[in-house]
């Protein structure tokens, strides 16, 4: 199964989360590539505004797409006006924001797919689910996220809490990716050095983790594939 939103015979860079890092993302999408960026393109960072401008005008030309991601999802929420606890970093991401760009963010936010399927890869922003092979994703719009589109955004949850009042989450969904797949995520800051984490699951496949910390203390980490 392959996407259309993706040209045939593109060739594409992954880039991971970035958290309002606009400096570091105009460096990633310098590049005739294919961006595709795994989400959460705002909050935390400095200049979220200009990172979503960078991002919508690659969708609306067909140079690109962006996974969704939770922060972006709670943004476009906050601004359509649902009932969401709105952080201070959101309120801070709003600011930076004219009427335009809440226009923008809200309507491609609420278009932006959960995953994609690609070849032998899978872009999404938070952990994958063995139902992400056999559907494409749902139109979301600006729902609650549940079943495989929460697996999506959040990763697969252990059921205990962590001491910031964030729930704990597993990796034991990368067990369960087939070989000859890979999952490129983002939204856990797995890595160790710096570099993309690569972690192998049972049954051959891997993930790899995006998320090395651009907006909040790291820098922004991207892949060219073959």
């Amino acid at each position: 199964m392959t996407t259309a939103a993706i040209p045939p015979g593109a060739k594409v860079r992954v880039v991971g989360d970035v958290h309002g890092d606009a400096a570091a993302f105009a460096y990633a999408v310098a590049t005739e590539r294919f961006i595709v960026q795994l989400g959460d393109l705002v909050d935390h960072g400095p200049d979220s505004a200009r990172a979503m401008r960078m991002m919508f005008d690659l969708v609306e030309s067909g140079r690109g797409l962006f996974i969704l991601g939770n922060h972006d999802l709670k943004l476009a929420r906050v601004l359509a006006g649902e009932h969401v606890r709105s952080e201070p970093m959101v309120q801070a991401t709003i600011a930076q924001m004219d009427d335009r760009l809440k226009e923008r963010a809200t309507r491609l936010i609420a278009a932006a797919p959960a995953w994609v399927l690609y070849k032998s890869a899978l872009f999404v922003h938070g952990g994958f689910h063995t139902l992400m092979l056999e559907q494409q994703p749902p139109e979301h719009g600006l729902q609650r996220p549940h079943g495989a589109v929460a697996r999506a955004l959040y990763g697969e949850p252990t059921g205990r809490m962590q001491h910031d009042g964030y729930p704990e989450r597993s990796l034991r969904w990368v067990d369960r990716i087939p070989a000859g797949l890979t999952v490129y995520c983002g939204h856990d800051r797995r890595s160790a050095d710096g570099r993309p984490y690569v972690r192998h699951g049972a049954l051959g496949g891997k993930a790899v983790f995006l998320d090395t910390g651009a907006g909040k203390g790291g820098h922004l980490s991207w892949i060219d594939l073959p």
